[in-house]
């Protein structure tokens, strides 16, 4: 699927209020960020703008808000994160509204000066109403909210990957409420990613699949083995396929329903589709021991699979060797737990080597991202997505609505366009472009070590931090 979107450099937002979505959803315990990826992510395009001297006004959601006290848990309030981003900007124009109220946002918006920042509350706080119903109007995509939100900016900017599977207000609400909208540079970057993983291949493609069901990816399946030489599974779905072909499993994770589909995916893919052979198993998922099932031997059954063993390891790496592109979405087994955490860590290594050799090597983010992070591997792919669900969205061919309402590159005027072209810099890229990451990111950005000097600091009265209490 190729996205013909206009990307942050066909858009004029030199001194404009620009409204940027980003993907903060970052995991959290007791008030602390445990992984700051997605900040660090965002970070060229906040700086993009802050060169622009834009007035920027930041959306985001962290977590599901369901009722009052989820609004006054520490880890579903942005202020921490708003505390992250004003740290490593080394800036003392960032500023964080904590509140709901309409009218207090607006005059904090009017107020922003040119290259100043503020980062509102949690999206998702405005799913519960002050009675505590979940009345899901940012999940819901709610017209009103919507068109508020619209209505504080210009220019709207999408570069949360992260929720464009999603049809929130804060994204597809927005877009379709203001005049003049466009993608970020790590939007722009992921589709770039996926088109070059998904439609024009350098082959062999090998595929890997892991996960808990099969339900959650016959689409993906489906797509990628029109283009893939090789699909290997495993995870939990791989005892789905395993108990098609009639083998015993003992406990292990099955998809009752997707049999059928497993059984057709054998006849039709034959030699194409490449399945475990050995297992290291237990008889819990809390794994306090675990005994090796050989290749041919049946799962006892009183066992579950939790994890590929040595020879299927060795048969999945002998083909991520012979690939030129490589494909990877979801852990081969349950990796949080060291016992069963080789398969994925061996599989992930020779991801790596391949990709340092000659492979383009694309992660579909969620548990494979962790993974790849937690193994140690973080920069050791082409590219590591930022959106587990997105990724796999597209991976199916789904429409990403949260980039499709965003505007056209053929809604540009030709005059407007020409005139762009003429006083871009070196720096900007096209649609087309090699991955922005590499190219548009200013090479202004700061990033903020303990030793920094913080800018000057304004009186503190000029835009204090709103108090938690007001709504």
């Amino acid at each position: 699927m190729i996205y013909t979107k206009k990307t942050l450099n066909k858009v004029d937002v030199e001194g404009k209020k620009v409204i940027l979505r980003l993907d903060l959803n970052v995991p959290m315990s007791h008030g602390q960020i445990l992984d700051d990826n997605r900040i660090k992510a965002a970070l060229p395009t906040i700086q993009y703008l802050l060169d622009k001297n834009s007035k920027i006004i930041i959306l985001s959601h962290l977590g599901r808000v369901k009722n009052n006290d989820d609004k006054e848990s520490p880890d579903k309030s942005l202020e921490v994160v708003y505390l992250n981003i004003k740290n490593r900007l080394s800036l003392n124009k960032v500023y964080f509204n904590s509140g709901t109220d309409e009218k207090e946002i607006t005059k904090a918006v009017n107020d922003l000066k040119e290259g100043e920042i503020l980062i509102l509350e949690n999206t998702r706080f405005y799913d519960v109403d002050s009675k505590g119903t979940n009345v899901k109007s940012e999940s819901k995509n709610d017209a009103k909210l919507a068109k508020f939100w619209a209505s504080l900016g210009d220019v709207f900017v999408n570069d949360a990957f992260g929720t464009s599977h999603r049809s929130h207000a804060s994204n597809v609400g927005i877009a379709k409420n203001i005049k003049e909208s466009a993608i970020g540079l790590l939007v722009e970057k992921e589709l770039n990613m996926l088109s070059q993983a998904c439609e024009n291949p350098e082959k062999p493609l090998v595929a890997i699949l892991g996960g808990a069901k099969i339900a959650d990816k016959i689409k993906t399946i489906e797509k990628i083995s029109k283009v893939a030489d090789k699909i290997l599974i495993g995870g939990g779905m791989a005892f789905t396929f395993l108990k098609a072909q009639g083998k015993e499993v003992g406990k292990s994770l099955v998809d009752e329903s997707s049999i059928p589909v497993a059984k057709k995916f054998i006849e039709e893919l034959g030699d194409k589709l490449v399945l475990p052979v050995d297992f290291n198993c237990s008889d819990s998922i809390e794994g306090y021991w675990s005994i090796q099932v050989k290749e041919g031997a049946n799962i006892p059954s009183d066992m579950l699979g939790l994890d590929i063993g040595k020879k299927s390891i060795k048969l999945f790496c002998n083909e991520i060797k012979e690939a030129k592109t490589i494909i990877w979405n979801g852990p081969m087994g349950v990796f949080e737990n060291p016992k069963f955490s080789k398969g994925t860590r061996k599989i992930c290594k020779e991801i790596y080597k391949k990709t340092k050799k000659d492979a383009f090597t694309l992660i579909g983010g969620g548990d494979s991202a962790s993974a790849a992070i937690k193994f140690g591997f973080e920069n050791g792919f082409t590219h590591i997505s930022t959106g587990g669900g997105a990724s796999l969205a597209y991976l199916e061919g789904t429409i990403l609505p949260g980039i499709d309402a965003v505007s056209n590159i053929s809604d540009i005027k030709p005059v407007k366009m020409e005139k762009e072209n003429k006083t871009s810099s070196k720096k900007s890229s096209s649609s087309k472009a090699k991955p922005v990451a590499k190219k548009a990111a200013p090479a202004k950005a700061k990033q903020v070590s303990k030793k920094a000097t913080p800018a000057k600091a304004k009186p503190a009265t000029k835009k204090p931090v709103a108090k938690k209490g007001k709504k």
